[in-house]
């Protein structure tokens, strides 16, 4: 009986001491950061990690010191909050290595000073707000050997990655990323986030950066780009990396890449290079593959026309490839940027060079509505077109003492291009009868050169506010061409019967030029403490001279005799006194701006083969407002106003026609007046850091008066006159919503899940007149879209996932043929998988479905899924080394297609892109950078 009690008396004793070994305690002090004051009665919570639930709370005693007991073993996070303060917020574990933990002073920080800080730290997170930048430490988030910039910021609350590469951070695009706080390579973003390597970032900043001007005055101006700032760790900022990346595939596909780096200290060196012809046209989501463009397959602009595509056009002038013909590119630069003396003076320098070619066949459909009638054209055109693009720029920043700063920058461009094109044409009457045929080859080469200087010089003055700015720039613009233009065009009657031929056989030389000078000064007055003014002037030269020369042959061969209809040169000079005042009102939370400019500008025309001489001057009104109220850092609403004149440009002034097209020719109106566009806009951003929830809504409403419109005149053989007139009776209107909400869901394994809306429409117009019937009417335009969407996305170390669809309306209705508008329901998509597996082995999968709806305008309908897989195969223990398998377009459904509409034409494409095929490539990191090995 004895040795039963003595048990029990062990048993509970040891039961006890086990208890209590799974209970813990915290404890801490809450204090002013600023004015050290300790704060009574701060509310202290301890959540549930898991789920956020509350587990315990208590206040903060007189002295601001709080004890929280019994708290079981567990992942928590404790929450201080206390009025007219920014929240702290601390992830914590309990267990038996960490019984108990003393939290010590926790500083709280008042939320209307500007630099609040709120503090969010744990194993796997660690943020912390500074005013409007969040910063994210690196070291708290999981990545992987040889793991890009790229990937971590997927891992990032609030930051999304798409499949191209497009960063967007709180609802917010994001154009631009730095390196330690200065471009790399331009203004390229994924140049930095496709090919900087993870391990070497210790911080990751987001913000909203000002423009220099309104960074040196104070003054908000607006115009605000949200920015990623890579801050490197101090041990990586000596040494070399970089990559190797070859691969060929079936059907003579292959693709090259090269990128070295060379850090040391605060100099940054980088060169890389590039060669293929899949689509690879360069390092980033702007130039690499853009015939998966996924996403919204309508776009409309202002001036009324719509386009759906998939695949787009190209932009071959830009050195771009969107999709359109097979590409064959090669492309290459050169990055250095570097501080000294004690970081006061700095340069940043970049060099690209790019060349592409592109073969293309396509077939065009068009429709254009006349007010008795339609004309339907069917073009079939094979082109070979060909550029070549080097660009360089640098930047030299000094500070020359401490209230003063220097930036200087340079850039300069020189391009060659040759082109080459075959088409024929076959237009019809609305009866299908012949209207007109045309053979047509055009053969084209040119060079342009661009160069551009500017200075900023900033001086702050003695009085706290006080300060002026002088901003200097100058452009010289120059682009020579010649070529030949041959056209066979026929025309028939109603019967389809022969009735003429036209017959073009002309050189072309097209010499423009264009140098401008502008200046401004910008002065700023603080007027109280919350009240500032300022005063600008600027004043601006701008020479032009457009020379369009076009010969006829005098003898086979010979190409001498000048054709004055279709040839001017014309000469331009505009002065500019531009003046304004703007006033700014900032206090707490509200930030009001308004004011105007005022512009008088003087044009002084000449077109120097007909002698004519044209004199213009007009006063210019740009007016702005903005209204801004910051609910904290994370939460905005701002609205705004800005007016603007809209200035003809020259190749609507110029009174000659262009015949490039025999049967489309444009022509210059030198009475064209300015137009002038009004736009009011609302943006509401929210964005919560403990849910990682973003809301974003951006809305805009514009009109124009005396709008810039089309006018065209179409006589009974089908050749139009195209030319710009101002709109007198009407009021074109534009509006868009951009809208969205995204949050991390738990219940769906901590997926992101965001709902969008893309919407807006425009009412514009445009007059036709048809020779059948001598009427002249007013088409208007009406033009509808309406997208909304979901998005899910998730990323961990051994997989990703994500997927974006939605249905899409989309409308364009015009007066003249109300019977043949272009609307209906359409459905776009895309989404992805990537899954880590054992071995070093990645399997990654991607998709894009596509539909757009038959209508009146057309009677076919367009479908298609493209699916394109991969798997990679690493190896050694930093996987420096892998080997790839990729299938491109697996089920062959590439097809190119666009179709469009404006004004009264409307068209459909097809064209030839790239399709099917397997690459095998080799991708070779290389690493070496100090301090240690890559995290794991």
């Amino acid at each position: 009986m004895k040795r039963t009690l003595l048990s029990l008396c062990f048993l509970v004793v040891v039961m006890s001491g086990l208890k209590a070994q799974n209970i813990h305690q915290i404890k801490g002090r809450t204090i002013d950061t600023a004015s050290t004051t300790l704060l009574s009665s701060a509310t202290i919570a301890v959540l549930n990690a898991k789920d956020s639930t509350l587990v315990k709370f208590t206040r903060s005693a007189e002295n601001g010191s709080f004890e929280i007991n019994g708290i079981k073993n567990g992942k928590f996070i404790l929450l201080v909050s206390y009025p007219k303060y920014a929240d702290f917020v601390d992830h914590f574990t309990l267990d038996s290595t960490k019984k108990d933990i003393d939290f010590g002073k926790i500083n709280l920080t008042g939320m209307a000073k500007i630099l609040a800080d709120v503090i969010i730290k744990g194993e796997r997170a660690a943020i912390k707000i500074k005013g409007d930048t969040t910063e994210f430490n690196a070291s708290s988030y999981s990545i992987q050997p040889n793991d890009k910039v790229e990937d971590l910021l997927k891992k990032l609350p609030g930051i999304q990655v798409d499949k191209d590469g497009k960063i967007t951070a709180q609802g917010k695009t994001v154009p631009k990323v730095l390196v330690d706080g200065e471009e790399f390579f331009g203004d390229d973003p994924t140049l930095v986030t496709k090919n900087l390597r993870a391990d070497m970032v210790d911080k990751v900043q987001l913000y909203e950066k000002s423009s220099d001007q309104a960074a040196f005055t104070g003054v908000d101006d607006g115009q605000k780009t949200q920015t990623i700032n890579i801050k490197l760790k101090e041990d990586k900022k000596s040494g070399y990396f970089g990559k190797v990346d070859a691969g060929y595939g079936t059907d003579n596909f292959y693709q090259g890449q090269a990128l070295f780096n060379r850090f040391k200290a605060k100099q940054k060196f980088s060169v890389y290079g590039t060669a293929g012809n899949n689509g690879t046209t360069g390092l980033s989501w702007q130039d690499n593959n853009k015939l998966n463009t996924g996403g919204d397959n309508m776009q409309m602009g202002e001036d009324g026309s719509m386009w759906f595509s998939y695949g787009s056009g190209d932009d071959l002038e830009n050195g771009n490839y969107y999709g359109e013909g097979i590409p064959r590119a090669l492309t290459g630069g050169a990055h250095y940027d570097n501080k000294w003396n004690n970081d006061k003076e700095t340069i940043n320098t970049n060099y690209k060079l790019g060349s592409l070619g592109i073969k293309t066949n396509k077939n065009t459909i068009s429709q254009n509505n006349l007010p008795d009638g339609i004309i339907n054209t069917n073009t079939d055109e094979n082109s070979d077109r060909n550029v070549f693009r080097q660009k360089i720029d640098a930047t030299y920043t000094i500070k020359l003492d401490t209230t003063s700063n220097l930036k200087v920058s340079v850039d300069g461009l020189l391009k060659n291009s040759d082109n080459t094109s075959d088409l024929k044409s076959i237009g019809l009457r609305g009866d299908n009868s012949k209207l007109n045929s045309n053979i047509q080859s055009n053969r084209n080469n040119g060079k342009e050169q661009n160069f551009n200087i500017s200075a900023f010089y900033t001086k702050k003055l003695k009085k706290l506010g006080r300060n002026y700015s002088v901003n200097i720039s100058q452009r010289f613009n120059v682009i020579n061409s010649e070529g030949f233009l041959y056209s066979d065009v026929n025309y028939f009657d109603e019967s389809s019967a022969f009735l003429r031929q036209e017959l073009t056989d002309q050189f072309k030389k097209n010499n423009t030029q264009n140098a401008t000078l502008s200046t401004n000064i910008t002065y700023n007055e603080p007027i109280t403490k919350s009240m500032a003014l300022v005063l600008n002037y600027g004043f601006g030269i701008n020479d032009s001279r457009s020379d369009r020369k076009s010969f006829n042959q005098s003898s086979p061969g010979n190409y001498d005799v000048l054709d004055p209809e279709f040839s001017n040169d014309f000469k331009a000079t505009q002065y500019i006194n531009q003046g304004g005042a703007v006033f700014n009102y900032k206090k707490l939370k509200t930030t009001i701006s308004f004011g105007s400019k005022l512009s008088a500008v003087k044009f002084d025309q000449l077109e120097q083969l007909s002698n004519q001489r044209y004199h213009r001057s007009f006063i210019n009104w740009l007016p702005q407002a903005s209204y801004l109220y910051k609910f904290s850092a994370q939460k905005s609403l701002r609205i705004s106003y800005n007016g603007n004149t809209n200035q003809p440009s020259v190749d609507q002034l110029q009174p000659v026609r262009v015949n490039d097209n025999p049967l489309y020719q444009p022509l210059g109106n030198p009475d064209l007046a300015p137009a002038f566009n009004s736009r009011f806009n609302v943006n509401y951003n929210s964005y919560k850091v403990l849910s990682q929830q973003s809301v974003y809504i951006n809305g805009s409403f514009g009109f124009v008066n005396k709008a810039i419109v089309s006018s065209t005149e179409t006589d009974a053989s089908g050749k139009t006159i195209a030319r710009s007139v101002n709109l007198s009776d009407k009021t074109p209107i534009n509006y868009n919503l951009y809208s969205g909400i995204r949050r991390k869901i738990k219940f769906l394994f901590d997926a992101n899940v965001g709902l969008g809306l893309n919407a807006g429409g425009n009412t514009n117009y445009s007059y036709v007149k048809s020779q059948l019937s001598e009427a002249v009417e007013l088409n208007q335009i009406v033009t509808t879209r309406f997208n909304p969407s979901i998005d899910i996305n998730r990323y961990n170390d051994k997989s990703e996932f994500y997927i974006n669809f939605g249905p899409s309306y989309n409308a364009q209705v015009a007066s003249l043929q109300k019977d043949r508008a272009n609307k209906g329901w359409g459905m776009q998509g895309y989404g992805g998988i990537g899954i880590n597996l054992p071995k070093k082995i990645k399997i990654r999968a991607d998709g894009e479905y596509t539909y757009t709806p038959k209508s009146p305008a057309f009677d076919t309908s367009f479908e298609q899924i493209i699916i394109n897989a991969a798997v990679t195969k690493a190896f050694f223990k930093g996987e420096d080394l892998k080997f790839t398998i990729r299938g491109n377009d697996l089920f062959n459904q590439n097809r190119g297609f666009n179709r469009s509409s404006y004004s009264n034409m409307i068209t459909q494409t097809s064209y030839n892109n790239i399709n099917r095929y397997f690459m095998f490539s080799l991708v070779w990191d290389f690493n070496k950078m100090g301090g240690g090995t890559p995290q794991k």
